[in-house]
C-alpha cells in the first residue's frame, strides 16, 4: 500500500460505505459508552441523581465529540493508505486511554487520564488535518488549517484545565466546549468540506446500533447477575421484555426513514449531527436505566420505583423525540403520522407511574408506536 495525496474525495462517489477501519474505531468507542454507562449507573442507584446526570452529559460529551471529530474528517478524506491507517489507530489508543480516564472523571472531577487520551487523538487528527492542507489549493487549504489551528487551541484549552481550581472546572468546561462547536462553523465559512452524505448518514447509523447494542448487553448482564444472586425471575422478567420492545423499537424507529436524503449542506447537516449527542447520550443510558430498574427490583439499589423506572422512561422519552425532532418529521405526512413520535415520548414518560410494570408498559406503548407509524404510512403510500 502506497502514501497518496490526500485530498477531498467526491461528494457524489457511488456505492461509498464504512470501511473495516472505520468499524473497528466504532467498536473501540464501545469501552468508553459502557464506561460512561457504568458510572451512571452506580450514581443513579446511589440516588446521586443530578451529578450522575451531570457527570455523564459531561464525559460522553468527550466520546461523541471524538467519534464525530474522526467521522467528518474521514468521510472528507479518507485515502486509506499507510499514515491514515497509523494516525487512526492511534487516534484509537487516545479513546482507550479516554475511556479508561472516565471514572476519575466522572466521580473526583479528575479529568487528567481523560485529557491525556484526548491529547493523543487530537495530536493524530490535527497531524491528519494538516495533510490534508498539504494535499489541498485554496480556499479547502484554509479550511483544513483553520481546523488543524482550532483542534490545537481547543486542545491547550483541555490541558490548562488541569491546572484550573476543582471548583471551576465544570464551568471552563462548559465553556471549552461552546469553542469545540464553533470550530466547524468557523473552519468551513468559506468553504464545506467534502463529506459524504449517504456515507455520513450510514456511519451514525451504524454508531446508533452499536450503542443500543451496548445497551442490551449491559442489561443483560445485570439481569443475568441478579437472577444468580437473587433468584427473582418474576420480577426481572417484565424489566427485560420492556427493556428488550424499547430497543426494538428505537431501532425500527430510528432507520424509518433514509437520513441521508436531508444532508445536502452544513445547513442541514451540522444540527443534524450536533442533536446526535442527545441521541447517542440517551440510547445509552436507556440500558444505565435498565440496570438501575433492575438492582431495583432486587433490593440493590437505593432509590425509590419512580426514580428506578424514570431512569428507564426518561431516555427513552428523549430519544424518541430527538429521532423525531432531527429527521422523521421531515418525511411524515399529515397530522397523524408528525403526532405518533411525540405523543410517544410523552406516553412512555407517563409509563414511569404505572407501577412494578412500568417498563412492560414503556415497552408495549414503543411497539405500538412502530406499529402505528407503519399503518399510517402504508395507508399514505396506498392512498398516494
Amino acid at each position: 500500500m502506497t502514501y497518496v495525496p490526500m485530498t477531498s474525495r467526491s461528494r457524489h462517489e457511488s456505492h461509498r460505505a464504512s470501511t473495516p477501519l472505520e468499524l473497528f474505531f466504532d467498536l473501540c468507542f464501545v469501552v468508553a459508552v459502557a464506561q460512561a454507562g457504568r458510572q451512571l449507573v452506580h450514581a443513579l442507584a446511589e440516588d446521586h441523581v443530578g451529578a450522575g446526570i451531570t457527570g455523564y452529559l459531561f464525559v460522553f460529551f468527550g466520546v461523541w465529540w471524538a467519534w464525530m471529530n474522526f467521522t467528518w474528517f474521514a468521510s472528507a478524506y479518507d485515502v486509506d493508505d499507510v499514515p491514515y491507517r497509523i494516525a487512526t489507530l492511534v487516534q484509537i489508543a487516545g479513546v482507550l486511554i479516554y475511556a479508561a480516564g472516565i471514572p476519575r472523571a466522572f466521580n473526583d472531577n479528575d479529568w487528567t487520564i481523560c485529557v491525556l487520551g484526548y491529547v493523543v487523538m487530537r495530536l493524530a487528527l490535527t497531524v491528519q488535518w494538516l495533510r490534508a492542507a498539504a494535499g489541498e489549493r485554496g480556499p479547502a487549504r484554509r479550511t483544513a488549517l483553520m481546523y488543524a489551528i482550532g483542534l490545537l487551541v481547543c486542545q491547550a484549552g483541555w490541558v490548562a484545565l488541569l491546572a484550573a481550581p476543582e471548583h471551576s472546572r465544570r464551568w471552563l468546561f462548559l465553556a471549552l466546549v461552546v469553542i469545540e462547536l464553533l470550530i466547524p462553523a468557523v473552519a468551513e465559512r468559506s468553504y464545506q468540506t467534502q463529506w459524504h452524505p449517504h456515507h455520513i448518514a450510514e456511519r451514525y447509523g451504524l454508531f446508533t446500533i452499536i450503542v443500543l447494542g451496548e445497551t442490551i448487553a449491559a442489561s443483560t448482564v445485570a439481569v443475568q447477575s441478579a437472577i444468580d444472586e437473587h433468584e427473582a425471575l418474576g420480577e426481572l422478567l417484565p424489566i427485560a421484555a420492556g427493556g428488550l420492545l424499547l430497543v426494538f423499537a428505537a431501532w425500527w424507529i430510528y432507520f424509518a426513514v433514509p437520513a441521508h436524503d436531508r444532508l445536502r449542506s452544513n445547513r442541514e447537516a451540522i444540527p443534524w449531527g450536533y442533536g446526535h449527542y442527545v441521541i447517542f447520550a440517551s440510547a445509552a443510558a436507556i440500558g444505565a436505566g435498565l440496570e438501575v430498574a433492575i438492582e431495583h427490583a432486587v433490593g440493590k439499589a437505593h432509590v425509590s420505583a419512580l426514580a428506578a423506572h424514570l431512569a428507564v422512561c426518561v431516555p427513552a422519552a428523549l430519544f424518541l423525540a430527538f429521532v423525531w425532532l432531527l429527521h422523521s418529521r421531515h418525511f411524515k405526512r399529515g397530522t397523524a403520522q408528525q403526532l405518533v413520535l411525540p405523543l410517544t415520548a410523552v406516553a412512555i414518560l407517563a409509563c414511569a407511574w404505572a407501577g412494578p410494570l412500568a417498563v412492560l408498559w414503556a415497552g408495549l406503548v414503543a411497539s405500538a408506536s412502530v406499529a402505528v407509524g407503519v399503518t399510517l404510512a402504508d395507508r399514505t403510500r396506498s392512498g398516494a
